[in-house]
């Protein structure tokens, strides 16, 4: 059975595994970023239509879900940041495992449920800050009581289930992924030798290009609920 990749630094333990595999996916979105937008011409080539095509895709996400213009303006980067990232790593384990002995040392950071916890916290901070910054802490705070105030325990409870339907979400498909590709190309291929390894492959390239699709829908399902998040927090109900 494969485990993580722990190492103990001051008494905290760290998980190796997701940072190498975040370390290495930030790293590529940097180089395709970068890539993409070197040499912007005023008659855009093929690389700056990729960029901008991605630009236009996850503005018109912030703009279908936050009202306040504001707001559109500070989130339209991170959206676009946070898409290419979790696409990145939706991606990394379909394509490249690497295993030493029993520690799994490279897969997708977000098989990983520590790491989309992260995201929907990042999310759920940002929801925080930008709706005390338009109507004030005690604005805000006033809004967990609308529209009567008998609401308020479920107003927070539903805090709580936003983050584990975000997070879970994202790690529960990619993570079932990688389980399948794994049975597939680890018990599957090697159950009768040569005739089971002919039947996996065709299988084991179709559940790929499919993951590929899936972790491109949990890229997109992911970051429009952040914004649905977001948005619902600077709107008046």
């Amino acid at each position: 059975m494969e485990k993580s990749f722990v190492i103990n630094f001051l008494g905290l333990n760290f998980d190796m595994t997701g940072v190498v595999g975040s370390t290495l996916m930030a790293l590529a979105v940097l180089f395709v970023c970068i890539w993409l937008s070197r040499k912007v011409e005023l008659k855009p080539n093929k690389k700056q239509n990729v960029i901008e095509y991605l630009l236009d895709f996850t503005n018109g996400i912030v703009r279908d879900n936050v009202e306040d213009v504001d707001a559109q303006k500070h989130l339209s980067l991170y959206a676009f940041v946070l898409f290419l990232f979790i696409w990145f790593m939706n991606q990394l384990g379909m394509f490249l495992e690497v295993q030493v002995d029993e520690f799994m040392v490279v897969k997708s950071p977000t098989a990983d449920p520590v790491v989309t916890m992260s995201f929907a916290m990042m999310t759920l901070l940002l929801s925080f800050s930008f709706g005390v910054q338009k109507f004030g802490v005690g604005g805000y705070l006033k809004n967990y009581t609308a529209p009567v105030g008998f609401l308020l325990p479920i107003n927070v409870i539903e805090e709580f289930t936003n983050f584990l339907t975000l997070a879970l979400r994202l790690y529960g498909n990619i993570y079932a992924g990688e389980v399948l590709l794994t049975l597939i190309g680890g018990r599957l291929a090697q159950s009768f030798g040569i005739p089971t390894m002919i039947l996996a492959a065709p299988l084991a390239m179709i559940w790929q290009g499919f993951s590929v699709f899936i972790g491109s829908i949990q890229a997109y399902v992911f970051v429009t609920l952040s914004m649905v998040y977001i948005g619902k927090k600077v709107t008046k109900e």
